[in-house]
């Protein structure tokens, strides 16, 4: 049976109990006698002896406290589990704790095969993890959308479990010891860096690659910046598993938490401080981000650090002389931001080639360092073959792709269409689009760099209206204005790519109440080991407008000429020529 989601409005408000003291599952400080029971709000450093009852939107476990249910997420726990956890945030209604101990383990639980975070679910069996993440699909839309009518169709399941991903970006911190480490974060709640042998999401060549790395930075003597102006020892709380989801891969990364604008006082001097070079003017080290071609073997690496000096080229150097043809490019990102985010920054190229080269299907790619790409490519390929499928091209249509990213929906969706428009913010981005389409020699696709908001108007009234609208939104899902734009544009079909469940939901209600019907929904699982869920949905016209050749409005052939591979901005159309560094 799926987990119930947790409705977080329904759940009740307690007192709190006494800072520090064990709280038992019903509710009751474990130190207090009969006449002082009380419900329990517990406080951050809490203990709690919780029973873990399902498995919330997030991967977090849900547990609740009391007769009213003041609900607990707890981080490591897993349906079945009762386990003592620590309480590291709190809120009115609810609270996140991370389990430090399980005291009696569910029936499913399996021994976990990788020693280090990121993994969260390794410890439920790989089917049990296909059924949770379709059934969270299945949840969120009817319990959030209110939809129902539409065919949930079965996941498909990873090609592989471990050693998947394509990119992953390791944090560079200082260990109790004070040794400078370079892992991921430690599991919610904890600010340390977890010291890391074998990441069993990297393929054996990254992983050596971290390591050499690694052991470089150790030699010089360099050392990891402070991320929240204390040293990565000091108490405090982070999000765990940052590495290991759509976080990674991700590249429109979160802004910073407020806490990190104001830090010691705030101001130019506290924020120099902290992204600055160290007192012996070096830069600090912050990532590493490792990039595979699954298909081709070669390696981008790319390090990144505050201002400061450093010896880029010898760091380069050692890359290639262990790692030989098998690198095919080193870069170093300088970054001023407070925020734990590899984007952005000045990025400049040390060694090699600036693009990673890599097939995807029969596409010959070429991918920029920060541009965004799937980050698990044999599964990419299935994910664009169920869009395809969704699309139902036969040939003729005029296909919109919006936050098209390189360009690698469109351009496996060129050959059965018409012809394709792709929107996508990132101006490098659609450079590599533009780049890849002329290699892979194909015709009917064009890139515009723009905001889609704004650009998606302009672009209907040069082009016309489109058959069938393919939209890959980040975490966040559809802005009402980006909506809005979309129901303007009137397409007879749209497919929707989604890897957050929760927000495709409200945006699919109200494709729903504008005339779309949800017609089928398919999960995809990219992300084997954790909480996370791409899956593709379809909406097709309720009104009787179906698709149909007639329907293209055709550009006039001066028009075209104008717009055929340019790219949009704000200050209007303009050649991919403008797009090049």
């Amino acid at each position: 049976m799926t987990p119930e989601p947790v409705t977080l409005s329904d759940a009740a408000q307690s007192p709190p109990a006494s800072r520090g003291a064990p709280v038992s599952a019903d509710g009751h400080d474990t130190q207090t006698s009969p006449a002082d029971e009380r419900p329990a709000r517990p406080r951050p450093g809490d203990e709690l002896e919780l029973q873990i009852d399902s498995l919330a939107f997030g991967g977090d476990g849900v547990a609740r406290l009391g007769q009213e249910g003041y609900v607990v997420f707890v981080a490591g726990g897993i349906p079945g589990d009762r386990v003592r956890a620590t309480v590291y945030k709190r809120k009115r209604s609810y609270a996140h704790a991370r389990a430090i101990e399980v005291i009696e383990p569910s029936p499913e639980r399996i021994p976990p095969t990788a020693d280090h975070p990121g993994v969260p679910w390794q410890v439920l069996p790989y089917e049990r993890q296909l059924e949770v993440k379709r059934g969270q699909v299945d949840e969120a839309l009817r319990r959030i959308g209110h939809l129902d009518g539409f065919e949930l169709q079965e996941i498909v399941p990873a090609l592989q479990q471990w050693r998947y991903r394509n990119k992953l970006e390791y944090s560079f911190g200082t260990s109790e010891d004070g040794e400078l480490v370079c892992g991921f974060h430690a599991s919610a709640g904890g600010r340390l860096i977890a010291p890391m042998g074998d990441c069993l999401l990297a393929s054996e060549l990254g992983n050596r690659a971290r390591e050499l790395a690694l052991g470089w930075c150790c030699e010089q003597g360099l050392t990891a910046w402070e991320r929240d102006g204390r040293r990565d020892d000091a108490p405090g709380s982070a999000e765990g598993e940052r590495a290991a989801g759509r976080d990674g891969d991700d590249d429109r990364s979160a802004p910073a938490p407020p806490r990190a604008r104001g830090v010691r006082g705030g101001g130019r001097d506290a924020r120099h401080e902290r992204t600055g070079p160290g007192p012996d003017g070096r830069a600090r080290l912050r990532n590493l981000v490792v990039r595979k071609g699954r298909r081709t073997g070669k390696l981008q690496i790319r390090l990144v650090t505050t201002d400061g000096e450093l010896d880029a080229s010898a760091f380069a150097l050692a890359l290639s002389a262990a790692l030989g043809e098998r690198l095919s490019g080193v870069l170093w990102t300088r970054s001023r931001s407070l925020a734990e985010t590899t984007a952005g920054g000045e990025t400049e190229l040390v060694w090699g080639e600036a693009e990673l080269p890599e097939r995807l299907g029969e596409l010959d790619l070429r991918i920029s360092a920060q541009a965004f790409f799937q980050t698990n490519t044999e599964m990419a390929e299935l994910l664009y073959g169920v869009v395809g499928e969704y699309a139902g091209l036969r040939g003729w249509e005029r296909v919109y792709d919006l936050y098209c990213g390189i360009g690698t929906i469109a351009l496996t969706l060129a050959r059965r269409a018409g012809e394709v428009w792709g929107i996508e913010l990132v101006e490098q981005a659609v450079a590599d689009a533009i780049a890849s389409a002329r290699r892979n020699e194909v015709a009917n696709v064009h890139f515009f760099a723009g905001d889609t908001r704004l650009a998606l108007p302009e672009l209907v009234a040069r082009t016309g209206r489109p058959d069938v609208l393919i939209v890959d939104p980040p975490r966040a899902g559809l802005s009402r204005k980006v909506l809005r734009r979309i129901i303007e544009a009137s397409p007879g079909r749209i497919v929707y790519v989604s890897c957050n469940p929760t927000t495709l939901a409200p945006n699919a209600a109200e494709l729903v109440q504008a005339g779309w019907s949800l017609t089928k929904v398919r999960p995809v699982d990219m992300f084997p080991q954790t909480h996370h869920i791409e899956c593709v949905a379809l909406f097709e016209r309720d009104d009787g407008r179906r698709i149909s050749a007639s329907s293209v409005a055709r550009v006039p052939i001066g028009d075209r000429q104008d717009l055929r591979s340019g790219a949009h901005s704000p200050k209007g159309w303009v050649t991919p020529r403008s797009l090049r560094p």
